[in-house]
């Protein structure tokens, strides 16, 4: 009986004026065959019967019948300002009519306007830009300028943090789910992580922050020469299942890190983009100033880009060799990028981020009161994990039903992340224009996937 009335109270996701396009293109099941047979099997896909996407529109997604789905992922916080939102639509679109590639060894204007309007988001001391494809390119180039800069060769990061895929930032990346058994960690060493819900410290602790950044002090002190190049770590941590780091942490690391002559490295790929609401950048939050930062996902709204921004002096050591990029700066990228900074500034992103992002951490904090389940609610902005728990006591990730729930929101219009070294975290990162009424759907979802699970 329980069971039918779930099936009559199933969650209507909000009213959209928007017809997508009839699809006439391969039907999944060519798709899904095509795949099979052609595309390396490393690439996996979410869901027990695969989503095929063919359509987006602002904070929405369609597949191939024309049912629309609530991004609640986007693109693992990658679609910033909206999927196919007109302003970057419009400017790839002239781009790519004009000029779809110029190397920088020619002068072209666009990489030269959007550099100073990045520059112009950062602290002062922050006012050189390279151009890269990726965001694990991005910490794989920020590493080596710090190396090369400090000529120190250490690097300090921190357990549970996630960096990129490419050869030495996969060294960087403190997930065994996400590292091959080859060589990849020389020189770099993990931190205990500053996770006040699962580590050794939590908030309700005296001097927690310290505790936790005497960790990196006590790392560089006996696992390094005592001079190290540089320490990176992610404003919050996104793939470790959105850990927010208490409060004064990352200065006091900061203060060791510099003692010690190394550089401060802020990961900024998911965090940035005032994806945090209270802050344009993830560091902000921190009252830190990062002595280079790293940007990728939401700066292109889905169009590969990403950059290193640094300060001048650690620029200009970089000059002693050659070092290319063969697609720094390209227009079509640059233009992407330029119209999603506009797009923020016009559309108040920024504001409606920090709003509706409060509005949802509240209500999943709401729900979180009538299921035991929740072991718990954090992030900031429109960056929400919601660690499930077998019990709230032992804190025993309750991988099962994070993969469940998962299913099941799929099946309702809902589409969300997994993270977590157990990937018992369900991750929220719409994109950043989502409304309030979108976040009724989500806790709508989520309390009928729970009440169905728990039944």
């Amino acid at each position: 009986m329980q069971n039918k009335k779930l099936s009559q109270d199933r969650p209507s996701i909000p009213p959209y004026d928007y017809h997508p396009h009839p699809y006439v293109g391969l039907s999944k099941q060519q798709v899904i065959d095509l795949r099979q047979q052609y595309v390396n099997p490393v690439v996996d896909t979410y869901y027990q019967q695969p989503l095929m996407i063919v359509e987006g529109s602002m904070q929405y997604v369609f597949d191939e019948t024309g049912k629309r789905y609530l991004d609640g992922f986007a693109g693992i916080a990658t679609i910033s300002v909206g999927h196919c939102h007109p302003h970057v639509v419009k400017a790839v679109q002239e781009q790519s009519a004009k000029l779809q590639h110029a190397t920088t060894l020619y002068l072209h204007p666009t990489i030269s306007q959007y550099s100073k309007m990045l520059v112009d988001k950062m602290p002062d001391h922050l006012s050189m830009v390279y151009f890269v494809n990726s965001g694990s390119e991005a910490n794989d180039l920020a590493m080596l300028m710090a190396r090369v800069y400090t000529e120190n060769f250490d690097i300090i990061t921190l357990q549970n943090g996630y960096h990129g895929m490419s050869g030495n930032s996969m060294g960087l990346t403190s997930h065994s789910t996400w590292k091959y058994h080859t060589p990849h960690n020389f020189g770099i060493h993990h931190a205990m992580n500053a996770d006040v819900y699962r580590g050794a410290w939590n908030n309700h602790e005296n001097n927690v922050a310290d505790k936790y950044a005497n960790e990196v002090k006590n790392l560089i002190q006996y696992a390094t020469s005592g001079k190290i190049a540089g320490f990176i770590a992610e404003s919050i941590q996104g793939v470790g299942g959105t850990i927010v780091y208490p409060d004064g942490y990352l200065k006091k690391v900061y203060d060791y890190v510099h003692q010690a002559d190394g550089l401060f490295i802020a990961d900024e790929v998911q965090t940035g983009f005032c994806r945090t609401g209270k802050a344009f950048w993830g560091f902000e939050l921190h009252d830190v100033k990062p002595d280079i930062v790293t940007l990728a996902k939401g700066i292109g709204n889905g169009v590969p880009l990403a950059a290193v921004v640094t300060t001048p002096e650690i620029a200009q050591a970089f000059t002693q060799k050659l070092h290319f990029n063969t697609f720094a700066g390209n227009p079509v990228s640059c233009a992407a990028g330029k119209a999603v900074l506009e797009t923020i500034e016009r559309d108040n992103i920024q504001q409606n981020c920090a709003i509706v992002g409060d509005y949802l951490l509240k209500s999943i904090q709401h729900l979180q009161e009538t299921h035991e389940c929740i072991g718990d609610v954090r992030g900031c902005g429109l960056m929400i994990g919601v660690d499930l728990v077998k019990n709230r006591q032992t804190k025993e990730p309750n991988s099962e039903l994070v993969a469940q729930i998962h299913e099941l929101s799929k099946n309702l219009g809902l589409l969300i992340g997994k993270g977590g070294l157990h990937r018992n975290v369900i991750r929220i990162k719409p994109p950043l224009c989502i409304t309030k009424a979108d976040v009724d759907f989500i806790i709508q979802v989520l309390d009928f996937a729970l009440n169905f699970y728990e039944e």
